[in-house]
């Protein structure tokens, strides 16, 4: 039972985290909102590095039942359970992005790239490079491209 981290598979990860939800973060960052540039990368390196420990997790006890196939029917993997928890914490951690003043909502864009961020770090860590740089992209336009052409729209009207 010797499942090796891969250290480049790491930094592949983390890397990609890096560049994706930095540019996210960034974009927080300059409109001068809560959760900026830091806040987006540490909860999506949180997330990626949890990603990274539950894809080894299950790993190790794949190869734990293929090493003690006598054990397999007492053995139950799941691999969905960490990644359960960090949607529902970042959930929570941005319900305090989101504030309420004389009947304007507003942190709602901030508490969705925090959830997205996480979401983003989770792909890379687990190895969905395609997957991740695809949904990195669509948020990256979303921020910068299609709520500026919808609040000009607005703004004309």
């Amino acid at each position: 039972m010797d499942i090796q981290i891969e250290f480049l598979d790491i930094l592949q990860s983390l890397g990609l985290t890096l560049l994706f939800v930095g540019l996210i973060g960034y974009e927080r960052q300059k409109k001068h909102k809560i959760a900026g540039m830091t806040t987006h990368l540490m909860v999506a390196f949180g997330a990626t590095a949890l990603a990274i420990v539950q894809k080894y997790m299950v790993a190790d006890s794949l190869q734990f039942i293929k090493d003690n196939p006598d054990l397999a029917a007492n053995i139950e993997v799941q691999s969905q359970r960490i990644i359960a928890q960090v949607v529902t914490g970042v959930g929570f951690l941005g319900t305090g992005a989101i504030i309420k003043t004389n009947g304007y909502i507003t942190g709602l864009t901030t508490a969705s790239t925090l959830w997205i961020g996480a979401i983003i770090g989770m792909i890379f860590g687990l190895g969905y490079t395609l997957l991740g740089v695809t949904v990195s992209l669509f948020a990256l336009m979303t921020l910068y491209i299609i709520k500026r052409v919808t609040r000009e729209k607005l703004d004309i009207n």
